[in-house]
């Protein structure tokens, strides 16, 4: 069996007698532009100046820019094997998470807030989404996330 295989393979098919052909033909041939040197803009023609590429209403304020960010947290939030609950109120879920100064408060839905030393910025910035919104007061902030 294996011998038929092979007397039929003895030469080149036909998508390889033209590729070599063509190779061939293209034997001595040079691209067009290969070898020239690039053309260097002219240094009279002035560049206009643009200003910043976003316009001021659509440009978002940097980090050090804003005082915290904040983010909703529904689910209980489980820090060390631990459920973490309000201190005075005893709520463990539905949390506004708070990040400020590389500090995280968490603040229950009755308005008690505290320190969790647990978390860090680098945990805030791994969960949280994009901002959707800034603010110019912390109350402004309540009010958007409906507190």
């Amino acid at each position: 069996m294996f011998h038929r295989i092979r007397r039929r393979a003895k030469g080149p098919s036909e998508a390889q007698r033209q590729f070599a052909e063509l190779a061939a033909r293209l034997q001595g041939q040079v691209p067009p532009g290969f070898g020239v040197p690039a053309v260097e803009p002219d240094p009279a023609e002035s560049m206009g100046v643009v200003d910043d590429f976003l316009p001021p209403e659509l440009r978002v304020p940097s980090h050090d820019q804003v005082d915290g960010r904040m983010m909703v947290w529904k689910q209980p939030l489980i820090l060390d094997g631990e459920m973490a609950a309000c201190a005075v109120c005893g709520a463990y879920r539905d949390w506004l998470v708070l990040s400020t100064r590389g500090q995280i408060w968490l603040r229950c839905r009755a308005g008690h807030e505290q320190q969790e030393t647990r978390l860090d910025a680098a945990w805030y910035n791994r969960n949280s989404g994009p901002t959707d919104a800034t603010h110019a007061t912390f109350e402004d902030c309540l009010r958007h996330l409906g507190r």
